[in-house]
């Protein structure tokens, strides 16, 4: 098993904070979104992105991952776990959702959800008339939610064979329905766990984890991107193109915007369930000042200082 140095994978240093990774992140990301590039390997690359974005940015997780990082550096490329590594923390996460296919072996089997418990005849502690329900944590991008979506997942059932219980992998379509959130939890049923004796299988239950979007992020059924607009356009008005899940719209902007302000786009946010009506999509301006120019660009703006008389700290002086 490959070890993954998710600080390498970002580009961050191991002492990086919550800001700094999710900004690594964020650019990574839109370079390699399936949505933004269309290259081969792409995809899979975002996917190893957001697997190292997913472990960093969550305290509990990375503190685990350091933990195995310096035990990695003397592994070499067979790495395996520290020795009671599962018994120490595998048992932490019992019940809670395992990962899916999305991530890497090493995720699964470092991350995942904790391993089923055996009696001493090697028989699972459940009961005998129904099987044990599974818990898989499904990984879903914002533009799949606009739709039903059929995904593939892959999880690892526990089979008695009459003489001991063996780990049996199985594939599986499923729907996931349009306008799921993040942390919703859907049930299929009788895909668990077979039961001892030919009874009740378990269920199978998925949580829906949102992949953080290189451009968008989530309040509610809305989202909000940030709106880069150079001075000029901000001061005279200017019509922009705006990214949304479904493609690229033109949005006017108004003379003698402000930084911070907010345009409102109806529609364009996250889909409810059901109605399929869709929440809205908040550009905020970011004025954005253009790189060092030549020196008639430095006499404009000379000029303009000296024509316009406008202070900008003219507040500070009236609650004094």
């Amino acid at each position: 098993m490959e070890f993954k140095d998710y600080y390498k994978i970002l580009g961050v240093d191991e002492n990086a904070d919550n800001k700094t990774i999710k900004s690594a992140y964020r650019k990574l990301a839109r370079k390699y979104h399936p949505d933004m590039n269309s290259e081969e390997g792409a995809e899979d690359k975002f996917k190893e992105v957001a697997e190292a974005y997913e472990v960093l940015k969550d305290e509990a997780k990375r503190a685990e991952f350091d933990e195995l990082r310096r035990y990695g550096h003397f592994a070499g490329n067979g790495f395996e776990p520290p020795p009671g590594w599962q018994q120490a923390h595998g048992s932490r996460r019992q019940g809670e959702a395992q990962f899916g296919s999305d991530f890497s072996e090493f995720f699964n089997s470092m991350f995942g959800g904790g391993s089923h418990e055996f009696d001493f005849r090697g028989q699972t502690r459940q009961q005998q008339s129904r099987g044990r329900d599974v818990e898989i944590e499904m990984p879903v991008f914002l533009e799949e939610t606009l739709n039903d979506k059929q995904k593939t997942v892959e999880y690892q059932l526990s089979e008695f064979d009459g003489r001991q219980v063996k780990p049996v992998k199985k594939h599986l379509r499923v729907t996931i329905p349009q306008g799921v959130t993040e942390g919703e939890r859907i049930r299929v049923k009788g895909q668990g766990e077979p039961a001892m004796g030919g009874g009740i299988p378990g269920d199978l239950y998925l949580h829906i984890r949102l992949v953080p979007h290189p451009l968008f992020d989530v309040q509610g059924r809305n989202l909000v991107v940030t709106l880069p607009v150079a001075p000029w356009e901000a001061a005279l008005g200017a019509k922009v193109t705006v990214p949304t899940l479904e493609g690229d719209i033109k949005l006017t902007i108004k003379p003698n915007s402000q930084a911070g302000n907010k345009l409102r786009i109806k529609g364009k946010g996250l889909k409810r369930k059901g109605s399929g009506e869709a929440g809205d999509l908040l550009a905020v301006i970011k004025v954005v000042m253009p790189p060092g120019g030549n020196k008639e660009t430095q006499a404009l703006w000379e000029k303009l200082s000296e024509s316009a008389a406008f202070d900008p700290r003219s507040e500070w002086s009236n609650a004094s």
